[in-house]
């Protein structure tokens, strides 16, 4: 076994790295740039390396500097979680070369995978079903349109290198290929150093599966059941879980066994996933296709490890390290369901507009941040396995329990940045439940309870999409955020208890701070008690409020309400109607905003005696700026399509923004003339900066 691990990545990845490292009784090294140098993974690793300057290229993705940092740590093996290096064939081979183990698949097998138009045609000669669509380089726009019209629409523009959504853009027409053909292009250089593109038919109502498979280097290879990943957003995915509520077992098999054949056909071993997509009118069980490996860690591992109790990171360190599996495909079972939601640094209320900033407030739903680690226990027959609990067990997928649990894998910490330079991700919310429903359940509870102040996050949307219809029943595809937000997101809708309880929190509230404000200042003079009458909107609706020693009326009917709260609270733990609710709070004028189960209410308090003359108050209305072109987030202007005089149409392709290496098309939101132009191609933009001005 190794006896020290370097991380070559940053953030929750690496922290993940580092828990089970530290558990095997391995040292650690953590590398950093300068924007990372008092993050997380780098206080929690034995040693830590500076690298560079923040941006990735020049330090995250620089191998030679973190291949000298193993060096000079003493480091004989390095993992190189997702993203930046990890599916370099490059920094695979450098690492041999330097007589330190790589924890990850072989060299070979990486260039194999890596390139998507290659790897489909060897996944066709290794018997697995692959999409329709032209595998060659495609020159120029206008041979992308033939192509395309070949294949017939819809069509999927793909970089050949690309992954994590980037590098990708669904055509219907013609039109739509002509301008997304060369973004794609651009995208794929921008991200990945390779601008070639290939065209494939796009399956229509499409879900998202992926097979997890595993390796080690004596030929032994397995598959550990299916991920669903359909909740996607621009192709990237959102929430994931296992098992899938669509995959049969029949299914499931089909599935693992092409996916073992392919990475047997590349000589594979360590942890892979082989992604595929599946068609939702499918009932044969065949309607399955080929879409990409990815030959490394995947971000959403957790589930698998939630539902077989393996750990998978132990694993692909074993594996490199040599060992052979422990177990085999007969052992690998399914208990229960996990569910993971990916909380990311973006406002969905501002179309997911990525947000960057301090972490002013950071408190994950637990106690402590992370579940137990995955501790080792003898399985029957087979010697040690790695799953979750303590004591004995008799197969992989024991969990010590069926009581709903939670994992949060973040590597941010209160007082740290979200910055510009990295993905945008905070943390993975990540829940297990004998059921899917108990699981959905524990990840809404969870939610509410997650604290993030400073940066715009996610939350509310991630909450509203665990508790829509079509999200439980199952029957989910990968254009379910398309479909059911159209106009974009502007928070879940609140049932009439909901706003019942609310309505009781926020009365409970405005009492306790009438009541600091009596004994702090006298303001309500000695022997006046705070009001016990409330007034309180929510949404355009007053609700009467009546709080009594030992009841709550709320529009003259009874709420069971139970409940702390001390001025300065941020969050508030309730009971309504013996169910438990977590409120997030912010006092604003007249009032509070309460945020819970997937909105944030503006709400209004007042005494009743004086909510009769909040009627007569003039409200303030914001200024008109729809003739202006703002940029909606941080970026750089890649390109203006538009000078001073033209005439524009609503809808029109204005300006082209980049934002963490994605390009944003910047539409006019009326027809008029452009009056002026304030910014130029290639400067950077700050969130709200004019870009043009039109009449």
């Amino acid at each position: 076994m190794f006896k020290k691990i370097l991380v070559a990545n940053r953030g929750e990845i690496a922290c993940r790295v580092f828990r089970t490292a530290k558990r095997m009784g391995l040292k650690t090294v953590a590398v950093y740039s300068d924007a990372d140098a008092r993050a997380p993974h780098v206080l929690m690793a034995d040693e830590a390396v500076r690298l560079g300057p923040a941006p990735a290229a020049e330090s995250y993705l620089k191998a030679e500097l973190i291949l000298l940092a193993a060096k000079e740590t003493g480091a004989d093996c390095i993992h190189p979680g997702y993203g930046f290096l990890s599916e370099r064939e490059s920094f695979a081979k450098a690492c041999a070369e330097a007589g330190i183990a790589f924890v990850g698949p072989p060299p070979n097998a990486i260039a194999a995978m890596g390139d998507k138009i290659e790897s489909k045609k060897l996944a066709k000669q290794a018997g697995v079903n692959v999409v329709p669509g032209y595998l060659g380089e495609i020159a120029d726009t206008d041979e992308a349109v033939r192509i395309a019209t070949d294949i017939g629409y819809p069509v999927m523009m793909k970089a050949s290198a690309g992954g994590g959504g980037k590098g990708m853009r669904l055509a219907y027409s013609e039109q739509d290929v002509r301008e997304g053909f060369e973004a794609t292009k651009r995208e794929g250089l921008a991200s990945f150093g390779d601008d070639r593109v290939f065209i494939e038919k796009f399956i229509e109502s499409p879900r998202h599966i992926e097979i997890q498979v595993l390796g080690d280097q004596h030929g032994n290879i397995v598959y550990l059941n299916e991920r669903e990943c359909s909740i996607q957003r621009r192709h990237q995915k959102v929430a994931e879980e296992a098992p899938s509520p669509f995959v049969t077992p029949d299914m499931r098999r089909k599935m693992g066994e092409q996916a073992v054949a392919l990475a047997r056909a590349v000589g594979y071993y360590s942890a892979g996933t082989v992604e595929l997509i599946v068609s939702g009118a499918d009932t044969t069980g065949d309607g399955f296709y080929f879409l990409e490996m990815n030959t490394r860690l995947q971000v959403e591992h957790p589930v698998t490890e939630e539902i077989t109790g393996l750990d998978l990171v132990e694993q692909m360190i074993r594996v490199a390290a040599g060992e052979k599996l422990a177990f085999g495909q007969a052992d690998v079972r399914i208990n229960g369901w996990a569910v993971e939601n990916r909380v990311y640094a973006e406002d969905p209320y501002r179309g997911f507009l990525p947000s960057i900033g301090r972490l002013v407030r950071y408190n994950a739903p637990q106690a402590a941040s992370h579940q137990q680690p995955l501790v080792p226990s003898e399985v029957e027959g087979h010697g040690s396995g790695y799953m979750r609990g303590t004591g004995a067990s008799t197969s992989l997928s024991t969990n010590g329990g069926d009581e709903p649990r939670t994992r949060v894998d973040d590597g941010v910490a209160e007082g740290g940045e979200v910055s510009m330079f990295y993905d945008p991700m905070i943390a993975k919310l990540v829940t297990w439940a004998p059921t899917r429903e108990a699981a959905i359940d524990a990840q809404i509870a969870a939610l509410d309870a997650f604290e993030i102040e400073g940066v715009g996050n996610n939350i509310d949307f991630l909450s509203a999409l665990m508790q829509h219809p079509r999200f439980r029943s199952g029957t989910i595809t990968t254009g379910f955020i398309a479909e059911e937000y159209p106009d974009g997101f502007h928070g879940a809708p609140a049932s009439d208890e909901l706003k019942r309880a609310l309505a009781g929190i926020a009365a409970f509230a405005a009492t306790a701070q009438a009541d600091r404000a009596r004994r702090i200042d006298g303001q309500l003079g000695r022997r006046l008690p705070p009001p016990d009458d409330w007034t309180v909107r929510i949404d355009g609706t007053d609700h009467a409020v009546t709080l009594a020693q030992d009841e709550v009326m709320v529009d003259g009917q009874p709420l069971d309400l139970m409940l702390e709260y001390t001025p300065g609270d941020r969050l508030i733990d309730a009971e309504v109607d013996g169910m438990p609710l977590s409120v997030r709070i912010e006092t604003i004028a007249s009032g509070f905003r309460l945020t819970t189960r997937g909105a944030a209410h503006k709400i209004r308090v007042l005494p009743a005696r004086a909510a009769a003359y909040a009627q007569h108050l003039i409200e303030k209305v914001p200024p008109d700026l729809s003739r202006f072109l703002l940029a909606p987030m941080p970026g750089l202007l890649v390109r203006l399509d538009v000078a001073a005089g033209d005439k524009v149409e609503a809808g029109q392709p204005l300006a082209v923004v980049e934002a963490m290496k994605m390009e944003n098309i910047l539409r006019a939101a009326k027809s008029g003339t452009v009056k002026s132009v304030e910014a130029k191609a290639g400067e950077s933009l700050a969130v709200d900066q004019v870009i043009l001005e039109l009449e």
